[in-house]
């Protein structure tokens, strides 16, 4: 999807669809740092999809999904550049109209409240997996006791495992507490 700063040129088969959320899209100061030269990739096994962006930055991004969205939809986003609000606009956010979101963030390092919101109010969006609990976030700002690997602002390691099948269903397993839960 993206490399050394440039983006996907033409839509993949299925996508190109008009997003009209681009209207409203607001640059950011540009990234002139390693950030904006993220690797992102489209994992798919059968009619399972899975975007990973890496770090990609806020302006980079827009290059995917605006005017149209190059992308199409997700079952599972991998959160960019820990949920930091340099990167998941909401207009990428909501063109990948993702099942399901996992953020790889640290108790003080991503999982901003503003990202976690963006992801809350995606339509669609069935839950928000986290690899830690968000210091800054708070109780309203973080996922469910369930659906966090490490709950203490000391990471004990604790991750979150996923597990595709052809048919497009998927299930994350919480390394923590054992909760797991599928999709269809």
């Amino acid at each position: 999807m993206s490399a050394a700063g440039n983006a996907l040129e033409k839509p993949l088969p299925g996508a190109g669809q008009a997003n009209s959320e681009c209207d409203n899209f607001q640059m950011k100061d540009p990234d002139p740092g390693e950030n904006a030269r993220s690797v992102g990739f489209l994992l798919t096994y059968g009619s399972f999809r899975m975007v990973d962006l890496g770090d990609l930055t806020w302006n980079k991004e827009k290059d995917l999904v605006c005017p149209m969205n190059k992308i199409g939809t997700v079952d599972l986003f991998v959160v960019s550049h820990h949920g930091i609000s340099a990167s998941n606009s909401p207009q990428l956010v909501h063109a990948l109209h993702p099942k399901v979101a996992l953020m790889n963030n640290g108790a003080k390092k991503g999982g901003s409240p503003e990202i976690w919101q963006t992801l809350h109010d995606s339509a669609g969006l069935q839950d928000i997996w986290q690899i830690h609990f968000a210091v800054a976030g708070g109780k309203e700002h973080n996922s469910a006791d369930p659906f966090l690997a490490n709950v203490d602002e000391i990471c004990e390691g604790k991750g979150i495992r996923v597990e595709a099948m052809k048919d497009g269903s998927f299930k994350l397993v919480n390394s923590r507490n054992k909760y797991e839960k599928s999709y269809r």
